[in-house]
């Protein structure tokens, strides 16, 4: 098993950064199969108010409680802030989704303690799982 798979065994809390309410954009789906599987998932994007019944936070910082995993659906351009504010709420991980690599972004977060994973799918993952 390969240390992603392991994160999404583990994991209980995920922070879902870039969700929209529309329901044919892959963070709405990937938010709702995460919801459907058991994890307590927060939603996170400053224009949206709610998101598959659950409310939206501006940050990962204004979450009540530490996350497991970040899990970053914005462009590459846009990962660095939410890196860092992922090390600045204690998360455990940042996670960026598919094509989603930014190097810089991974060292800084590997150097504050936080596990990365990147161009990877947490509900691709977590299906990977249970076959």
């Amino acid at each position: 098993m390969d240390r992603a798979m392991e994160l999404m065994r583990d994991a209980k809390t995920i922070a879902v950064v870039g969700v929209s309410s529309k329901p044919d954009r892959p963070s709405n789906e990937v938010a709702l199969y995460l919801q459907q599987h058991g994890f307590t998932v927060y939603m996170v994007n400053p224009r949206e108010t709610e998101v598959l019944g659950q409310p939206c936070y501006d940050s990962v910082q204004d979450l009540p409680e530490p996350v497991d995993i970040v899990d970053v659906f914005r462009r590459v351009p846009d990962v660095p802030p939410v890196v860092d504010d992922a090390i600045a709420a204690g998360a455990r991980a940042v996670w960026m989704q598919l094509e989603i690599v930014d190097e810089d972004s991974a060292e800084r977060a590997r150097l504050a303690g936080l596990e990365v994973v990147m161009d990877k799918c947490t509900k691709i993952e977590h299906a990977r799982l249970s076959l």
